[in-house]
């Protein structure tokens, strides 16, 4: 065993009702690779990518690498990133990121699904489980979601769990170099414990 396995924490694991998210190794790179090289136009317009810089690798080393800092982030409290599986097959991504502690204790949720399995309720699922987790487990009190207007697939997700929209911000991330607005939808950990019994009776409750 190589001492990078060595030190390797066990997974984290969150289920729902379909789905389960779990923290992503070298193993899952073949699933993980097939589905971004079949959904690299369903996907790319939409990832965050400064002016003039290629599209990030995504070949095996690559892959591992990312992996790494994922777990290192997880295990300094910062973000946590899941592959989302529907049974054993690799369907997409969720992450929580950006945390930040002390008077904020907020953070942000991303996702995004297999173009070949969109339109299930499958994404929205996976978003109830993280904020589940991000309230009841990790004790956030705000996550926040930003998506840029016109990617219409990803709004529907918030808008199917009714998550609270509180405007738009300009030029708010750089996207495969032009500065995109996003639309910001919040919840707080208040709405949370409010509306927790029904997002899970509708969501992830068997």
């Amino acid at each position: 065993m190589s001492a990078a396995r060595a030190v390797r924490h066990a997974p984290l694991e969150l289920r729902g009702r379909r789905v389960s998210l779990r923290s992503l190794s070298e193993d899952d790179f073949p699933a993980w690779h097939e589905v971004r090289t079949r959904c690299a136009d369903w996907l790319l317009r939409w990832e965050p990518r400064p002016k003039g810089a290629p599209v990030p690798l995504e070949d095996r080393p690559s892959f591992a690498a990312r992996c790494g800092i994922r777990e290192r982030e997880r295990h300094l409290g910062t973000g946590y990133g899941f592959g989302i599986f529907v049974g054993e097959r690799f369907a997409g991504e969720v992450t929580l990121s950006s945390i930040q502690r002390g008077p904020f204790q907020s953070g942000f949720i991303g996702y995004w699904i297999d173009e070949a399995m969109a339109g299930r309720g499958l994404v929205p699922e996976a978003v109830v489980v993280a904020l589940r987790f991000a309230f009841e487990t990790i004790s956030l009190h705000r996550v926040e979601i930003s998506i840029i207007p016109r990617n219409l697939a990803s709004r529907r997700v918030v808008e199917k769990l009714d998550i609270r929209e509180e405007g738009v911000a300009l030029r708010f991330l750089e996207i495969d170099g032009v500065w995109e607005d996003h639309v910001r939808y919040a919840i707080t950990a208040e709405e949370w414990a409010d509306r927790e019994p029904s997002l899970v009776a509708e969501w992830i409750a068997g």
